[in-house]
């Protein structure tokens, strides 16, 4: 079983650019797959649990004694990004539906993927794994506080509060403490060790799963918002390349070890494009702009990937 996830995370660039061709041509090829989309959240929480279950949630309390890491990380991530990402938005035409769409993916730092990224570019991977609930609660706290100061009252005509108090208990309460109690009965029972074991390989096939569903739902309609996908298209070129330096200059001015360096320069680098999914489909009006605009992201950041792994370690980090 360690062998199949080691393969699979070896891989997991071209299985997850494969599931978006996939579910791209199954949306062009058989328009009705958009009833694919009811199973967009159900996936979603899949992903997050098997993500959550690498999480030593035990050693979370350890994680949060590294001052130093997490203030770097907080910099980056919550002040930094979101005073780039403000400065990029003034390069948009002013339309609200674009402009939320590209906050929504800039102002998320990614819980998911960019853990086995950091692995193999030689970054403190268990140390932003254990920081993954915290981050995915701020940025959930602090995302409307954000939307509200850069589109002002814009903002809450387009943003209703269920949808992400839903999306916080489903997509981040419930797969957390379901991965806790996965864990515990790993430590206790055979049988809990044995689904555990299973449970790791999950990762990889379950990212892919989001990005089919997404692809196969969206694609439908994504012509109708392919201007908007391409006004966005060079904020987010930008973006990639600026966001991943400022992660190192913070974390080489707060003086960490190289391998925590690394860390934040992937967190910065990576978005939490596939959580924020639910919350566009939520806003009143948003498909298929906000979905497209999002996915838009997604795809730019595939394509970062592999240089990512061969240059940040490259990056002096001591």
């Amino acid at each position: 079983m360690e062998n199949l996830r080691e393969t699979l995370e070896a891989r997991q660039v071209w299985i997850y650019f494969s599931a978006m061709l996939i579910g791209a041509l199954l949306g062009v090829l058989a328009p009705g797959s958009n009833v694919l989309a009811s199973a967009i959240n159900p996936a979603l929480a899949l992903m997050l649990f098997v993500t959550f279950l690498q999480v030593p949630l035990a050693e979370i309390g350890g994680a949060l004694r590294s001052t130093k890491f997490i203030v770097a990380l907080t910099i980056t991530n919550f002040l930094a990004l979101p005073a780039l990402t403000a400065a990029l938005l003034q390069c948009l035409p002013d339309i609200p539906m674009l402009k939320l769409a590209v906050l929504f993916v800039l102002l998320a730092p990614c819980i998911d993927y960019v853990i086995a990224f950091t692995h193999l570019g030689h970054g403190n991977a268990r140390l932003l794994l254990a920081m993954t609930p915290v981050l995915l609660v701020l940025q959930m706290l602090l995302l409307p506080i954000y939307l509200r100061l850069m589109l002002g009252t814009k903002a809450s005509q387009l943003i209703e509060a269920e949808p992400f108090l839903n999306a916080f208990v489903w997509l981040i309460v419930v797969p957390l403490l379901m991965a806790g109690m996965v864990q515990v009965l790993g430590k206790r029972t055979k049988a809990g060790a044995s689904l555990r074991t299973v449970l790791d390989g999950f990762p990889v096939p379950a990212t892919a799963l989001v990005l089919f569903l997404v692809l196969a739902s969206v694609m439908p309609q994504i012509g109708l918002a392919q201007d908007a996908a391409m006004q966005a298209l060079p904020i987010y070129l930008v973006f990639a390349v600026i966001a991943p330096l400022t992660g190192w200059i913070i974390a080489r001015a707060m003086r960490l070890e190289p391998a925590s360096v690394r860390a934040v320069s992937f967190s910065a680098s990576y978005r939490n494009s596939l959580v924020i999914l639910p919350l566009a489909f939520a806003v009143p009006g948003g498909a298929p702009l906000l979905p497209a605009v999002i996915l838009t992201q997604t795809m730019v950041e595939l394509f970062f990937l592999p240089v990512y792994v061969r240059l940040i370690p490259r990056l002096p980090a001591s």
